[in-house]
């Protein structure tokens, strides 16, 4: 049996491990941050003079943050060492299966969501109907962020490199750091559109 050291595992004498991190941190903890000034400030509407266009190169930024993460942790991964993860006739199929249902998850909560759905449209006054409870939401409660994460695991297990199941780790715990401050703040926006509502339409019965 063959017995690995930390360092055997993971290399975190390389710089592509730790710019793989802090792309991870800075996605989140940025789209919270300009999404809760343009709540309160709208300043991405008085930039481009209208919250749908606002929302749209918000999007398209975040599009283009996500691309430049996901390169940068394929870099990493491969300036990791190599350690088999699973049994060889499990090596191609698991990884396999489990980036399509990341794709899947990532993909479909898009589509049920929509541009502004998907992309904070809310914080820009730009409001679902509803709520989505259709698939892949009645499957988990966070599919954009689950199927992330997947795919991260995914990655590292079809690049054998443990590296990236710990960097996958921290995928997932900054995902629920960021849902901590996401979800209360969007179902604030939402009961307070409810309350205006019902003010609106107690005043509306008021006058009649």
């Amino acid at each position: 049996m063959t017995t690995f050291t930390f360092s055997d595992l993971v290399d975190i004498n390389q710089i592509s491990f730790w710019l793989s991190l802090a792309s991870i941190t800075f996605n989140p903890t940025f789209w919270n941050i300009v999404a809760r000034n343009e709540y309160h400030n709208h300043t991405i509407t008085r930039i481009f003079g209208s919250a749908r266009t606002g929302t749209y190169a918000l999007a398209l930024t975040i599009f283009v943050l996500g691309l430049v993460r996901d390169s940068l942790y394929t870099k990493a991964l491969l300036d990791q060492p190599t350690v088999p993860l699973l049994p060889r006739e499990l090596a191609i199929p698991v990884p396999a299966v489990l980036f399509l249902i990341g794709q899947t998850l990532v993909v479909t909560s898009t589509w049920a969501l929509g541009i502004t759905g998907t992309f904070l449209g809310d914080y820009f006054g730009i409001l679902l109907d509803s709520k989505v409870e259709g698939f892949p939401f009645n499957v988990v409660n966070d599919p954009m962020y689950t199927g992330s994460t997947l795919c991260f695991i995914a990655g590292a297990l079809w690049y054998e490199r443990p590296a990236g199941l710990l960097i996958s780790l921290y995928v997932h715990i900054a995902y629920r750091i960021a849902l901590k401050y996401e979800g209360p703040f969007t179902d604030a926006i939402y009961r307070n559109r409810a309350t205006a509502t019902k003010s609106y339409s107690d005043a509306a019965k008021k006058e009649l």
